[in-house]
């Protein structure tokens, strides 16, 4: 209905006296119906997430605690951005079928990317040159049931219990972005009395056509001394 509308108002049958209040209304429309095709999709690609327990939380951070996991992981060079990207890549190919059997395996989010550097952990951790991106693999399926990559680059290994600080944004993963959430999350980690025990990793729940806004970031730090 609403792009049957949007079309109809779209239409305007004198150029040169144009009703810019239905143009405006068409716009409005228009507008509408992105929003709902694209809060549909997202329901309708609904796809597995890390299942944790929430330990504490305050405003946009959380202290959680997540079980053991197992990952398929590959290390990238080049700067997040390109990391991401290539990294996306080699891994999809393995869960669509570039293994031992040609097995088929779940995708599930977030997109995990994490830093490869030896330094303090810090916002300048972002500006590595290697990073490590990383897939979470389904619930159902531990080491001994995923098949071997055919790509040697790619790793299987299985992630122990860990406490995390999380926090939560939306819009697009910019380098900006990362480096504002990174420093309030450490922020957040300071004054809570922890202590962080591994580098951010760089969360991204959505596939790249979602509306900016509906998007779901999110900032992990692993850390230790935390409250019970």
């Amino acid at each position: 209905m609403v792009l049957t509308q949007a079309s109809k108002f779209w239409k305007v049958q004198d150029m040169q006296n144009p009703n810019w209040g239905d143009i405006m209304r068409a716009i409005w429309l228009t507008g509408a119906l992105a929003l709902c095709l694209a809060m549909t999709a997202g329901c309708a690609m609904a796809i597995e997430t890390p299942d944790y327990k929430v330990a504490a939380k305050q405003g946009s951070f959380e202290l959680r605690d997540y079980p053991a996991q197992a990952v398929a992981e590959v290390v990238v060079e080049g700067d997040q951005q390109t990391a991401v990207r290539l990294g996306f890549r080699r891994l999809a190919g393995y869960i669509f079928g570039a293994n031992s059997g040609g097995q088929k395996i779940a995708m599930t989010a977030p997109v995990g990317q994490s830093p490869m550097t030896s330094g303090p952990i810090s916002v300048s951790a972002l500006g590595a040159k290697r990073w490590v991106v990383r897939f979470d693999m389904p619930r159902d399926r531990d080491l001994t049931a995923l098949p071997k990559p055919e790509n040697a680059a790619i790793r299987l290994t299985t992630q122990p219990p860990t406490r995390i600080a999380a926090v939560r944004f939306s819009g697009l993963m910019s380098d900006r972005a990362a480096a504002e959430q990174t420093a309030a999350l450490l922020g957040y980690i300071r004054t809570s009395g922890l202590k962080a025990s591994g580098p951010p990793t760089l969360a991204q729940y959505d596939p790249p056509w979602t509306l900016w806004f509906l998007r779901r970031n999110e900032v992990l730090i692993p850390v230790a001394d935390g409250p019970p």
